[in-house]
C-alpha cells in the first residue's frame, strides 16, 4: 500500500470518529439542560377548554392558593412582625473607656473642668443604656405599622417601641439639649462629644429572617383538599379560575413527587432516549443520503450546534419563564442550512429542532404544526438565493405563515374568533424582526466557518468588481477566455446538477495570476509579439506556471472566499505545460527533464465543480487552434483533451463518474459548435445592365 493511501485511510478514519463525536456532544449537551420537570403531561390555560378526556385526581392533594392572593395575606401579616436586633455591650465599654482616656490626656478635655467631664459621661452612660441605632433602621422601623423592634438577650426577646432608641444624630442633640444651666453649650461643643457616639443596637439579620419565615408560615398556603378520585374537570369544559387553581396545584404536587432521585433518573433515560433517537435519526440521514456533508466537518460542527443553540434556547426559555417561545425565531435554522448546504437538509434539520423543543414547550401540538409550516415556507422561499433582499421578502412570508396558522389553528379548536389571543401576534411580530436581520448572521457564518452563500457568489461574479475590471485591462485576452470557460462550465454543472453559480465564479478568476505577466500568455499576444523568444524553456514553463502562484497570492490579498482560491489551484491540478516541456525534451535529445520544473503545483481537482472547471479550461484553450470548426473536429478535439486528463489521473480523487464525464463532453461539443457556427454569406446586390 502506498504512502497516500495511508494518509487517506488515516483521514477516513479520523472523520468517521470525528462526526459521532460531535454528534455525541450534541446529544450530552442538550440533555444536561433539558428541563427535569416533565411528569405532568397536560397543558392548559384560564379560560381556555380542556383538551384531554376526563381527569380525575390520581391522589389526595391540596389546593394551594393562588400565588398572588398568598402574597397578599403574607403581606398582610408581616406588617405585625417585629425584626429582631441585639446590643453589643462592648461599643458601650469601648467608648467610655476611650472618653476616660483622652479626659487624662486630650488637650481638648483635660482643660475643661471636672464638671463637664462628669456630666458628658453620665451622658454617654444614659444613651448607651437607651440604645443608639442607624438612622436607616429607625426610620424604616418608625414607619411600619407596629412600630417596634425586638431586643434579643440570651434566649429572650423583649419588644419595645423605636422611639425608645437614638439614632446618633438624636443622641448628640439628647446631650447639648439636656445641658444644665452651669455648663455652657458652645465649651461642650468644643469637646467632640459625637466622637464618642456609636451604634450599638445592631441589625440581627440571621434571627430575623428565621423569625420572619416562621411568621409567615401562620398564613396556610392551601384552602382545601382534593380526594383521591374525585372529579376535576372533562373534555370541552372551559377551565375557569377555581379549576385553574386546582390544576395548577396538581401539576406542583405532580412535579414536587417526581422530585426523587430515583424518579429524576428515570426522567433524563427517557430524555436522552429521545434526544439520541433524533441525533441519530439526523446522523443516519447525511450519511446515507448526503455523504458529502457527513464528510465536511466544518458542515456537521455547524448544523449540530445551530440544532444545539435553538433546542437550549428554547430549554432556557422555558425553565426560566423568560418569554413566550414564539418569539424565538427557528426559522432561522432553515434559513441558514438551507443558505449554506441544501433544502432537503435545512428541513430535516428544522424537524429535530422543532421535535426537541416541542418536547418541551406547553402546546405542544399546536407548536409543531405553526413552525413546520414556517420551516416548509422558508425553504420555498429560499429555493434559488441570489440576492439579500430575499431574506428581506422571506421574513414577510414567514410572519403571513405564522398568522394564518396560528389563526387557523384557533378557529378550529375554539370555532369562536373571540377566543384567539391577539398578544401572540405581538409574539410573531418580534420573530419576524429578529428573522429579518438573518442577513446579517449569514455573513456571520461565512466569515466564521469559511462557507460561501449565493448570495457572495452572484456579488462576486459581478464584471464590474475592482479585481475583475484590473483582469479585464491588464489581460483582455484572459479576461474573455475566463468569460467563455465560465459560460462552458456553467451550462455542463446544470447539466450534471453541480453548483453552477459557484462554478461560474471559479472560472471567472482561475486565470487572475495572469495579470503579473500578461504579455507571456498567448490569447493576451499580438501578431508578431512572442517574449518567450530566446527564453530558456525552463524559465517560460516558469513563468506560465507561477501564475497559479500569482494567482492565490492575488486572491488572497483581495480576501476571495477559499472555495474561489481552490479553483485557481486546481484548475491545471498537477499536470504539465506541455509545448515547452516537449521543446525542452526535442532540443535536449537523450537528457531526462526535471519534471519538477514542467509541473503545476497542483493539486488536482478533488469536488466535481473543480473537476469540471479543469475540463472547460483545457477544451476552451485547446478550441482556439482548431484550423476549422465543424462538429466532428470539435468532438474529436474535447474526446482527447479529457481522455487523457483522465488517463493521466486528474480526476481521481473528484466525486465524478464517467458518465458524468460523457456528459461534459456532450455539452462542451454542443456550446463550441453553437459558438463557432459558421455565418450565412450575404448575397451581394446586383448591378442591372444597361
Amino acid at each position: 500500500m502506498n504512502k497516500g493511501a495511508t494518509n487517506k485511510k488515516k483521514i477516513r478514519i479520523k472523520t468517521r470518529v470525528f462526526v459521532p463525536l460531535v454528534f455525541i456532544f450534541g446529544i450530552l449537551v442538550i440533555t444536561y439542560f433539558f428541563p427535569r420537570q416533565g411528569s405532568f403531561k397536560y397543558n392548559f390555560n384560564e379560560g381556555r377548554p380542556w383538551q384531554y378526556g376526563l381527569l380525575t385526581a390520581p391522589f389526595d392533594f391540596p389546593v394551594y392558593k393562588p400565588a398572588a392572593q398568598l402574597k397578599a395575606e403574607q403581606d398582610s401579616i408581616l406588617e405585625f412582625y417585629e425584626p429582631y436586633f441585639v446590643v453589643d455591650e462592648e461599643i458601650q465599654h469601648n467608648a467610655l473607656a476611650e472618653f476616660d482616656a483622652d479626659a487624662n490626656l486630650n488637650a481638648k478635655l483635660t482643660e475643661l473642668p471636672s464638671e463637664y467631664k462628669l456630666y458628658i459621661r453620665n451622658k454617654l452612660n444614659e444613651i448607651y443604656d437607651n440604645g443608639i441605632m442607624r438612622s436607616e433602621d429607625y426610620d424604616r422601623i418608625y414607619q411600619s405599622r407596629t412600630q417596634s423592634i425586638r431586643i434579643k438577650k440570651g434566649n429572650v426577646a423583649e419588644s419595645r417601641k423605636v422611639e425608645m432608641f437614638f439614632t446618633i444624630r438624636s443622641a448628640y442633640e439628647k446631650v447639648l439639649d439636656d445641658v444644665p444651666a452651669s455648663i455652657e453649650a458652645n465649651t461642650l461643643k468644643a469637646a467632640n462629644i459625637n466622637e464618642y457616639i456609636h451604634e450599638n443596637v445592631i441589625y440581627d439579620a440571621t434571627t430575623s429572617e428565621k423569625a420572619q419565615k416562621e411568621f409567615i408560615q401562620q398564613v396556610d398556603i392551601s384552602h382545601g383538599m382534593v380526594q383521591r378520585g374525585q372529579r376535576i374537570i372533562d373534555q370541552g369544559e372551559i377551565i375557569d379560575s377555581q379549576t385553574y387553581n386546582i390544576l395548577s396545584s396538581l401539576k406542583h404536587v405532580t412535579e414536587e413527587r417526581s422530585g426523587g432521585t430515583t424518579r429524576n433518573n428515570w426522567i433524563l433515560l427517557g430524555q436522552f432516549i429521545l434526544i439520541s433517537f433524533l441525533f441519530i435519526a439526523f446522523y443516519t440521514y447525511l450519511l446515507y443520503f448526503r455523504p458529502a456533508e457527513y464528510r465536511n466537518r466544518k458542515h456537521v460542527v455547524f448544523m449540530v450546534l445551530l440544532i444545539a443553540f435553538f433546542v437550549l434556547l428554547t430549554a432556557i426559555t422555558v425553565k426560566l419563564e423568560l418569554f413566550s417561545i414564539y418569539i424565538i425565531p427557528y426559522a432561522i435554522v432553515t434559513i441558514l442550512i438551507r443558505t449554506f448546504i441544501d433544502s432537503r437538509t435545512a428541513l430535516f434539520a428544522s424537524l429535530v429542532t422543532i421535535l426537541m423543543s416541542a418536547l418541551m414547550v406547553p402546546f405542544p401540538f399546536e407548536f409543531i404544526v405553526i413552525q413546520m409550516a414556517v420551516a416548509m415556507v422558508s425553504i420555498f422561499m429560499l429555493k434559488e438565493l441570489s440576492e439579500r433582499s430575499q431574506l428581506i421578502k422571506s421574513s414577510f412570508f414567514i410572519l403571513l405563515t405564522y398568522t394564518i396558522v396560528y389563526i387557523g389553528l384557533e378557529l378550529y379548536q375554539e370555532g369562536n374568533v373571540k377566543e384567539i389571543n391577539w398578544i401572540v401576534l405581538m409574539y410573531f411580530l418580534i420573530n419576524f424582526i429578529f428573522i429579518m436581520f438573518s442577513y446579517s448572521l449569514v455573513y456571520m457564518v461565512e466569515k466564521s466557518f469559511g462557507f460561501i452563500s449565493g448570495v457572495s457568489l452572484v456579488e462576486l461574479s459581478n464584471i464590474n468588481k475592482p479585481l475583475l475590471k484590473e483582469l479585464s485591462e491588464k489581460a483582455p485576452g484572459t479576461f474573455q477566455h475566463s468569460l467563455q470557460v465560465s459560460n462552458l462550465a456553467m451550462a455542463a454543472a446544470a447539466k450534471l446538477g453541480a453548483n453552477a453559480s459557484l462554478i461560474r465564479t471559479g472560472a471567472l478568476y482561475h486565470d487572475i495570476g495572469k495579470m503579473a505577466n500578461p504579455a507571456f500568455f498567448t490569447e493576451n499576444q499580438v501578431p508578431g509579439m512572442n517574449p518567450h523568444a530566446g527564453l530558456p524553456f525552463e524559465e517560460s514553463a516558469r513563468i506560465i506556471i507561477n501564475h497559479v502562484r500569482d494567482g492565490v497570492k492575488i486572491a488572497q490579498k483581495h480576501n476571495l472566499p477559499q472555495q474561489i482560491i481552490d479553483f485557481i489551484e486546481t484548475h491545471h491540478g498537477t499536470s504539465m505545460p506541455k509545448f515547452f516541456y516537449i521543446s525542452w525534451k526535442n532540443a535536449n535529445p537523450g537528457k531526462e527533464a526535471n519534471e519538477a520544473d514542467f509541473r503545476y503545483p497542483g493539486p488536482n481537482p478533488f469536488t466535481k465543480e473543480t473537476a469540471i472547471m479543469m475540463m472547460a479550461d483545457s477544451v476552451e484553450a485547446a478550441s482556439r487552434s482548431l484550423p476549422e470548426y465543424t462538429e466532428e473536429s470539435l468532438h474529436t478535439l474535447i474526446d482527447k483533451i479529457i481522455d487523457a486528463q483522465v488517463t493521466e489521473g486528474y480526476f481521481k480523487s473528484a466525486p465524478i463518474t464517467f458518465k458524468d464525464i460523457q456528459t461534459v463532453k456532450d455539452v462542451f461539443a454542443e456550446k463550441l459548435v453553437t459558438i463557432y457556427h459558421s455565418r450565412i454569406a450575404y448575397p451581394e446586390l446586383k448591378q442591372p445592365h444597361n
